[in-house]
């Protein structure tokens, strides 16, 4: 019997070491392409377990603000340009190893799709565009949020009722289509669908502070170009590291761009074409997750908290947030009738908006790195794999990545009677500035998240020049004078520290 029962045991143990854990999940590339990832890849991932609230009974939602990136787009022409050129290098570092081969002095070991290989985007003349897979991205998110908070959206649509914005960019603003399809589908009579139409209006790219405040802040353009060139040398040791790993496993003369290259081509591939048996399987996982790293350093250098201007230069968009959820606190109060104030402001843009708006609510901090932000201190970059970190480009800002504020009315509580929620990419996300939860009153979520900010003024910190009012009238020899020597060109800039 006891023979038995030690050959039972040491069955187990033996299934337990060569069957894999249920908790264990397989190495999936399509989780690790930093700002390139598909949503639905994103979608629902909550960061360290967190836990979140739970409404309080009698709470009703009266307000909701979306800040949503832009579906799934192809590359952009430079990047098919990239592609193209790879190709054409590819074809080189094929012939070149065959002809070794042939010599004897290497056996061929690169993969068969190598051979002939061109860019699935070989010879279009433009991109960026969304595709079908973004537009059902946007689509799908308006269907749930309408399942989500049926109060807010049972009324007749009135466009401002339901404000939707977008920035002129095609992307962002086919976003927008496919959103409002989702979201008023079944609310008209027009087609099948017995949808309605809708508008969505944008601003000018060159005055739009609200959704493309870094196109018109002239000292954060001037940061990005400046710090671009220090990025790409972080970059360097890991593709450095990467590279001479490849011409051994591949016998491929490849070269660091032709590194950054190829796993350029794996993101577009996996994310966009669910192909990640190609240019993705000529990295291991541990490769790929320091590639990811990288590309979510340069994330969070340019975009996130690297520098404190890449996300107070947003300013202008929280306050257009707070102002929505003040304007729908006093219709509460005031007891308007519904459908004759705004009960959704929706937005559509880029990674470039929805990051630093993270940013301004404190997301994805660590520690007190909180507290460091209110003090004005700089921040440490993310941590290298395998340690952990909460900065992740897959989370901030994936394909149709998006931040939601609700606001609730809840008349039984005693301290306070409004309640911001934050919900990013549809998942409750606690605040540092709320004690860590994602229920908040309001009162808090102004004074401890929105007014440290504002006291940053965008066109300060910008380098924004503002038309001044007309001088008096000087004299003319003294005018004349200051024509002639340029004393009137001489205007004295803000100096603002980067």
């Amino acid at each position: 019997m006891e023979i038995k029962m030690a050959m039972a045991t040491f069955l187990v143990l033996l299934l337990a070491l060569v069957v894999p854990s249920k908790t264990e999940e397989k190495f999936d590339v399509r989780k690790h392409l930093s700002t390139v990832t598909r949503y639905g890849v994103a979608k629902d991932v909550v960061a360290n377990d967190y836990v979140a609230s739970t409404v309080p009974d009698g709470c009703t939602t009266i307000h909701l603000n979306l800040v949503a990136r832009h579906g799934t787009r192809s590359p952009t022409k430079k990047r098919i340009r990239e592609l193209d050129n790879l190709a054409n290098r590819l074809e080189v570092l094929v012939r070149d190893a065959k002809a070794e081969a042939e010599k004897g002095n290497i056996s061929l070991k690169f993969p068969a799709w190598l051979w002939g290989w061109q860019s699935p985007w070989k010879g279009r003349q433009k991109g960026g565009e969304l595709i079908i897979i973004g537009e059902e991205e946007l689509h799908h998110l308006a269907v749930r949020i309408r399942e989500r908070f049926p109060d807010l959206f049972d009324e007749e649509y009135h466009p401002d009722t339901f404000v939707i914005k977008a920035t002129q960019v095609p992307r962002a603003s086919a976003s927008a289509v496919a959103f409002g399809i989702g979201l008023f589908n079944g609310r008209g009579t027009l087609a099948a669908g017995k949808h309605r139409a809708f508008a969505v209006t944008s601003e000018s790219r060159a005055s739009d502070i609200l959704l493309r405040f870094y196109d018109c802040c002239k000292n954060y353009k001037e940061y990005r170009k400046n710090q671009e060139p220090s990025v790409e040398k972080l970059k360097e040791p890991i593709l450095d590291e990467i590279t001479p790993a490849l011409v051994r496993r591949y016998q491929l003369n490849f070269t660091r761009q032709d590194t950054a290259s190829l796993w350029f081509l794996c993101k577009q591939e996996a994310s966009l074409l669910d192909i990640t048996d190609q240019a993705c399987s000529l990295f291991t996982p541990h490769e790929i997750t320091l590639l990811e790293w990288t590309d979510d350093l340069e994330v969070y250098i340019l975009k996130g908290y690297g520098k404190s201007i890449n996300y107070r230069m947003g300013v202008p968009l929280l306050e257009d947030v707070v102002q929505s959820m003040e304007q729908a606190i006093n219709s509460k109060e005031e007891n308007l009738i519904p459908g004759t104030y705004e009960k959704a402001r929706l937005r559509f843009a880029h990674a470039e908006t929805v990051v630093p708006f993270s940013c301004l609510l404190g997301l994805f901090l660590e520690g007190s790195e909180f507290e460091r932000i209110q003090r004005e201190q700089p921040l440490e970059l993310p941590p290298k794999p395998p340690q952990k970190r909460n900065w992740k480009g897959s989370i901030v800002a994936p394909f149709a990545g998006n931040n939601m504020l609700v606001l609730h009315s809840c008349p039984a509580n005693n301290s306070s009677k409004y309640f911001v929620q934050v919900l990013h990419n549809e998942v409750p996300v606690p605040m540092p500035g709320c004690d860590n939860k994602d229920f908040c009153p309001f009162d808090v979520f102004k004074e401890r998240i929105v007014n440290p900010h504002l006291k940053h003024d965008y066109n300060s910190l910008c380098g924004v020049e503002l038309v001044q009012e007309p001088k008096p009238v000087v004299g003319k020899l003294t005018q004349l004078s200051r024509w002639l020597f340029g004393q009137d060109g001489d205007k004295q800039k803000n100096k603002v520290e980067l």
